[in-house]
């Protein structure tokens, strides 16, 4: 109570005399020590930012179903828009769908090393429980997406910094999310190291980071892990210029992209889905400006495919794996994108590329004359162009000469192709491209169906053994895209080889699904099979694409 009354005894006039001391000294001292210390204001302003952790997570679960394709869906009328691709295919969830939970004709053997025999590299089986005994692909891309790049505060963008070293963010970015791929950018002083492997990013001055190192295998097959261990491992390396990093050899001033021509290459499916239409992807942005280094050098790809690859790029590529000297690049794309089997996905692609972009690409490269087939009218002479696409050894026609006499009959002209036919890809391309149908049991041959003119129709034959899916996820799926009309003939037990070798209840008939418990699905319906087409049945199938051609 007496401290209150004490307070109480204080006089009006020396409280107000107070008052004005202490607003005009108190503002004074505080500009006094501002003016000593700038760094006091900066501390202030930062004390007040927020960090944003940087994040590169897409959305993999909002993924739709499709159902299977349907006959002949796609009518294009001259004079359309090539760009026409009728249904749209879902993409990535799609993609996750078939890879994981269907049995696809997609390998996971190990590569043929002689890049030669499509039964040891193309027609592997991928199933779900090969998955099981890995990371699923969902879980690799979540554990991946903490190597994604270096998280760095956004402050350093906005603010000075406090800190006597400057920081600077990585100029690496790498995107480990993808299913089919993994791939790095690196933007600045970057030099190639070939001989060891090694890429490096110079930084002027120090990096502050969580991560400077990075790993990459640059080839398209990233979920099969047997595949991916036969593909060379580069090293990225972000690093401060000290005065020992290896000093620049030859100095280029273009980009440059990296990939592989290990793997599954040879194989003609595997030379479009997992390297030439990745490339496209990756490098057609650059219009011929940017240099090629290769690993896992196939000189025999290389030679197959140079009139593409000197399309895409002006300057001859280097053997990486043979370089001793250091070359020097501005921008390095190290991977190739890729998205889907046989196709691009526009949204995801430079300048919106499509698959149909690609097909133009070819057709220039090649001088194919036809970009699109005409239907024929009933009165006219000419004959609908079919092309029988001939396998030696498994999945082979049997009864080959019944099959082109048939169709002779329904009214095609008829042309065939064995091996040999199609070495000569210049060649071969231009006789696909002046065909109006095309059709093969599933195999690699037909992936000459990028050559088709589009409103042309692909017959796929599927092999017995509950393969349709996996047939119709390689080549019914693409070919909408393509603009190009799809129909596939599921074959009997009857017009299967294995009934010579296995009896009518055998598991083989009865329950495939058995056969592919046991791991034997490759080795029985892939390699073992071949086709002996029941003609009457098969000739309906003529029949109707001849009547949708000549109307």
């Amino acid at each position: 109570m007496k401290k209150y009354e004490s307070f109480a005894r204080i006089k009006p006039r020396d409280l107000c005399y107070a008052a004005v001391i202490g607003f005009l000294v108190v503002p004074a001292i505080l500009i006094t020590l501002l003016k000593s210390n700038s760094q006091a204001i900066l501390q202030l302003q930062l004390s007040f930012n927020t960090y944003v952790p940087f994040s590169t997570m897409e959305n993999s679960n909002s993924h739709k179903q499709q159902d299977d394709l349907t006959n002949l869906p796609l009518v294009i009328k001259e004079g359309e828009n090539e760009t026409v691709k009728g249904e749209e295919v879902p993409k990535e969830g799609k993609e996750n769908r078939n890879m994981t939970e269907t049995a696809l004709l997609l390998s996971t053997s190990p590569p043929d090393t002689n890049g030669k025999s499509e039964e040891n590299s193309s027609l592997g089986l991928y199933f779900k429980e090969k998955l099981k005994e890995n990371k699923s692909l969902v879980d690799y891309a979540d554990a991946e997406i903490r190597q994604f790049s270096p998280v760095i505060d956004d402050r350093h963008d906005q603010h000075p910094t406090v800190s006597d070293v400057p920081i600077q963010k990585s100029k690496v970015i790498c995107d480990f999310t993808q299913i089919r791929s993994d791939t790095c950018s690196i933007e600045g002083d970057v030099r190639v190291l070939g001989s060891s492997s090694t890429i490096i990013e110079v930084s002027a001055i120090q990096l502050q980071s969580e991560k400077t190192t990075w790993k990459i295998r640059p080839y398209t097959r990233k979920w099969e892990t047997i595949t991916m261990e036969s593909i060379k491992e580069l090293t990225l390396k972000s690093l401060f210029d000290n005065g020992q990093i290896p000093s620049c050899n030859v100095k280029h001033d273009i980009p440059a992209v990296v990939f592989s021509t290990g793997g599954f290459l040879g194989n003609f499916f595997h030379d479009f889905t997992d390297a030439v239409i990745p490339l496209f992807i990756t490098s057609r942005q650059y219009n011929g400006k940017v240099q090629f280094l290769v690993t896992d050098f196939n000189w025999q790809w290389i030679n197959k495919y140079q009139q593409i690859l000197q399309h895409l790029s002006d300057y001859q590529l280097i053997n990486l794996d043979a370089e001793n000297i250091v070359h020097c690049f501005p921008h390095i794309h190290v991977g190739l994108k890729s998205h889907k089997v046989l196709g691009i996905d526009p949204s995801k692609s430079p300048n919106g590329y499509s698959i149909n972009d690609f097909r133009n690409f070819l057709r220039t490269i090649f001088s194919l004359k036809r970009s699109y087939t005409k239907s024929i009218n009933k009165q006219s002479r000419r004959k609908p162009r079919l092309l029988i696409v001939l396998r030696k050894g498994s999945r082979s026609l049997t009864n080959e000469k019944e099959v082109i006499e048939m169709a002779k009959k329904v009214g095609y002209k008829v042309i065939t192709a064995g091996p040999e036919e199609t070495k000569d890809l210049s060649r071969f391309a231009q006789v696909v491209n002046s065909c109006d149908v095309m059709m093969g049991v599933h195999g690699a041959g037909l992936t000459n169906m990028l050559f088709l003119p589009t409103n042309a129709t692909l017959i796929q034959i599927i092999p017995w053994g509950k393969l349709e899916e996996g047939c119709r996820y390689i080549f019914g799926e693409p070919a909408p895209d393509m603009g190009i009309r799809y129909v596939d003939y599921e074959i009997k037990e009857e017009e299967s080889t294995l009934i010579e070798k296995y009896p009518r209840d055998h598991a083989v008939f009865t329950d495939p699904l058995s056969i592919k418990e046991q791991g034997l699905l490759r080795s029985i319906y892939v390699i073992e099979q071949k086709v002996k087409l029941d003609v009457g049945r098969f000739r309906s199938v003529l029949v109707q694409v001849f009547q949708s051609i000549k109307q």
